[in-house]
């Protein structure tokens, strides 16, 4: 089996583009479906996108909704939806977690399409962790937000330029408490301000376009769960620790 050295060496690359150019190929581009992403639970491919007249291309990861895997605990089809709904949660709070994501169609049908970050498959949560620890502060109060249940290692990316970006967020936003993640070096330490303030702000962008852009992809229940997480959140002035008896770490780890 090849390993994610050798899968990283086989990806295919384009020459980077201006961030407002890969916005506009992102939502208005051509999809070329180029193959089948792996270690994927779900349908996951890579897509290079073009337009017409645009000089540039962007490569993006597409996941169709019909290529979701049926989970009992969550209604089916919507998982395509949370991924968009945690790139919404990431924009309000001004974190840069979540790559440009949206919901559009695609050569198999409506889907997720999220920018592709360029990176290193060796490096994940645990060896980024020594470098970027304040990052990962904010990745684990936006898990608390997101109620995420899939933070693994390896969903922890860093691009060229240094920035560590979130990905796969699908299996987020459930009503009930959910929480699994690698990331619990921080568990009972009291938020830094900036991340309370950033929190205050998100909660109060609920009110306005944040909560009407979130109740497009979320239903009422699980809007008013992200809202009591966050303020729960707030009211504790730091993050959880791990529930006894729950199995809090996923897997596998990486």
């Amino acid at each position: 089996m090849a390993s994610p050295a050798d899968a990283a060496a086989s990806w295919p690359s384009r020459p980077p583009v201006a961030d407002e150019v890969a916005r506009r190929l992102l939502r208005e581009g051509e999809p070329e479906l180029l193959g089948r992403m792996p270690w994927s639970s779900n349908a996951t491919f890579l897509v290079c996108l073009t337009l017409p007249g645009e000089a540039g291309q962007l490569l993006a990861v597409y996941k169709p909704r019909q290529g979701e895997r049926p989970l009992w605990d969550f209604p089916a089809g919507t998982l395509c939806q949370r991924e968009v709904a945690a790139g919404v949660v990431s924009d309000v709070l001004g974190w840069e977690i979540v790559p440009d994501t949206i919901l559009r169609d695609g050569p198999l049908g409506p889907g997720m399409v999220q920018r592709f970050v360029d990176h290193d498959p060796e490096q994940h949560y645990f060896t980024l962790l020594p470098d970027h620890a304040d990052d990962f502060r904010r990745f684990a109060a936006f898990d608390v937000v997101l109620n995420n249940t899939d933070r693994k290692g390896g969903h922890c990316v860093r691009d060229p330029f240094g920035h560590v970006w979130g990905v796969d967020h699908g299996i987020a936003f459930h009503v009930h408490w959910k929480l699994r993640t690698v990331i619990w070096e921080f568990a009972g330490e009291p938020l830094a301000p900036p991340i309370s303030s950033d929190l205050e702000r998100f909660l109060g962008a609920l009110d306005g376009e944040g909560g009407a852009a979130l109740a497009e992809l979320l239903s009422p229940a699980e809007l008013i769960a992200v809202q009591r997480r966050t303020e729960d959140l707030l009211g504790a002035g730091h993050l959880p620790e791990p529930d006894d008896g729950y199995h809090s770490m996923p897997w596998p780890l990486v």
